[in-house]
């Protein structure tokens, strides 16, 4: 049958071709470089369910196009003229939160990454994304999800087990070295006499630094110290010499 020409189920996936099938996404560019935004346009307007229903130069302009438009997709830039594209984005998903952004953009900064997902950014792909993979960008983020780009995947995990460290830290911020020794050895359930002679103190020394160690953590007893410790992965803390002193 003669017309417009669909990739096959068997290439793209069938659960996709049902997807894509059903999907028609309303789509603006914004770009300060009118070349770039032709090349986007060129790209898009192969696939007869994305649809460019405008373009912008700068963020004021995005937001006027925005609210005109009102379009489930806005491809943005970072770097704009007045207005950077991650203020643009904050400006748009105020005035329209159903509006999804993704940032398309040669910054692979992490500070520029993280800012652009606390203003909303449903999705961040570098310009050197293939045209395939910016397609599947706009499937994703039109469906719903969020996108990153692979490139970028593994700063976003470290950024995470960082921040997460970091809080943990807290929980046991202020123990001594030898109170987070004898905190990690209360979690195998030793006695004061066996933790002792583990650390090399006498046993009044070490119910001491237990008495310390509840009154620290705002603790009653022993058990409640143990399972404190093991919520907060306390032997993560111990092998990596986190504690202060």
């Amino acid at each position: 049958m003669p017309g417009r020409v669909l990739r096959p189920a068997f290439e793209i996936g069938y659960k996709e071709a049902i997807n894509t099938a059903a999907m028609h996404l309303r789509i603006i560019l914004v770009d300060d470089h009118e070349i770039v935004r032709l090349g986007l346009r060129t790209l898009i307007s192969r696939y007869p369910h994305f649809e460019v229903v405008a373009e912008a130069h700068d963020a004021q302009a995005a937001l006027d196009m925005t609210l005109r438009f009102q379009p489930d997709i806005v491809v943005m830039d970072i770097r704009l003229p007045g207005k950077n594209g991650i203020e643009a984005t904050r400006d748009i998903l105020e005035a329209r939160p159903e509006t999804k952004v993704i940032m398309l953009t040669s910054h692979a900064d992490d500070e520029v990454l993280f800012e652009a997902i606390g203003a909303g950014a449903s999705g961040y792909v570098l310009k050197q994304i293939g045209s395939d993979d910016l397609v599947r960008a706009l499937e994703t983020v039109g469906r719903g999800e969020s996108m990153l780009d692979p490139a970028l995947t593994q700063k976003v995990f470290q950024r995470v087990r960082e921040s997460a460290r970091k809080a943990e830290d807290e929980f046991f911020a202020a123990l001594t070295d030898q109170e987070l020794n004898i905190l990690a050895l209360i979690t195998e359930g030793l006695t004061n006499r066996e933790i002792a002679e583990r650390v090399f103190l006498s046993e009044k020394t070490v119910r001491n630094y237990v008495s310390s160690i509840l009154s620290k953590l705002d603790l009653a007893s022993r058990a409640e110290a143990a399972a404190y410790a093991v919520r907060h992965h306390i032997l993560e803390h111990v092998q990596g010499g986190s504690a202060g002193g």
